[in-house]
């Protein structure tokens, strides 16, 4: 590493045709290795490091069409002054996690941009919509129940072992994970300076308070698995399904669209309202009390004070009975 600092140090001070990537790859990757370095503990994270070529090669000039890897580039105008940290945030979490079988894999990174550009296997299932639904080539296809819950379940493990499997707490908060938050060592919640993270799934009770515990995760994965239950996004464009007056907090972040809308149906005992139809026309009356509990254990996932909400690793764990049940 250090003879290939100083050739890339001479080349800036004689000049060089790639003077701009030389430079970028210094910038950035000096503050990739500092993060790499303080979060990983001595243990080997191995990612490859690709040039700016390559990835223009690979990419047509990052043309949408090409589909062999994920690529995954940060917009400067959003990115500025202290919001850097996202970007190698969002490097250092995704090395940690790429061995992992419910997290997409990051095969590297190319530090000969102006901001660092991420490379990932390709994601050839397709990706979720808003819906709960699997975009593939920009079709839509409808999951069946039985696949609904099984990604449901694969989430709810990512989710616990970012909570459990590092000496410092990861809080995803359900958006980019250059968003997502360590806590201090030894520390269950932090104090933030800005709530940021994607709004329907974002907690009221970190947005009023500013601060993040793991049941802030928890919160957004109720709302999660109502979409996957209901069919419908996080939040609802129907005035008549919004909550008139919040419990707290200003109204412009309080996602009550469809919790409000399950909660009450489900007090109602009108399950098959709450159900999405395209699931529940081959719903036995078994499976539907099975449904009826997986609902429940969404909106406890949302309860006002995070005391009241179950740990992930309890979510975990009644998912994995769930779906084997049905």
């Amino acid at each position: 590493m250090e003879p290939m600092v100083k050739k890339l140090k001479q080349k800036l001070r004689f000049g060089s045709s790639r003077n701009m990537e030389d430079k970028w790859f210094l910038e950035n990757g000096s503050i990739l290795l500092k993060e790499l370095i303080a979060d990983c503990n001595g243990k080997s994270v191995p990612i490859r490091n690709f040039s700016s070529y390559q990835i223009l090669q690979a990419t047509n000039n990052f043309h949408f069409s090409c589909l062999s890897y994920f690529i995954k580039r940060f917009q400067e105008y959003k990115i500025t002054g202290d919001r850097m940290g996202e970007v190698y945030n969002d490097i250092v979490l995704s090395a940690k996690m790429s061995n992992h079988n419910n997290f997409l894999r990051l095969s590297g990174c190319c530090l000969e941009f102006n901001l660092p550009v991420l490379v990932f296997e390709n994601a050839a299932l397709g990706v979720l919509n808003e819906r709960g639904g699997i975009m593939v080539d920009g079709e839509e296809f409808i999951l069946p129940c039985s696949v609904r819950l099984k990604i449901a379940k694969e989430i709810a493990n990512v989710v616990t072992y970012l909570h459990m499997a590092f000496p410092k707490i990861i809080i995803h908060k359900f958006s980019d994970l250059s968003m997502s938050i360590t806590l201090p060592e030894g520390k269950s919640r932090l104090e933030v300076d800005s709530v940021i993270g994607s709004l329907g799934y974002l907690d009221p009770l970190y947005a009023y308070t500013k601060v993040v515990t793991e049941y802030t995760d928890v919160y957004s994965f109720g709302v999660l698995l109502m979409v996957f239950l209901t069919g419908k996004p996080a939040l609802v464009s129907t005035s008549s399904m919004w909550r008139a007056t919040p419990i707290y907090g200003p109204p412009w972040w309080h996602p009550q669209g469809i919790i409000s809308y399950v909660k009450a149906l489900y007090e109602k005992r009108k399950l098959d309202e709450v159900i999405d139809p395209m699931i529940m026309k081959d719903i036995t009356s078994a499976k539907k009390l099975t449904l009826e509990s997986c609902i429940a254990l969404a909106l406890s996932c949302c309860e006002e004070s995070d005391e009241d909400r179950p740990r992930m690793m309890q979510e975990a764990k009644e998912l994995k009975r769930i779906h084997t049940s049905f």
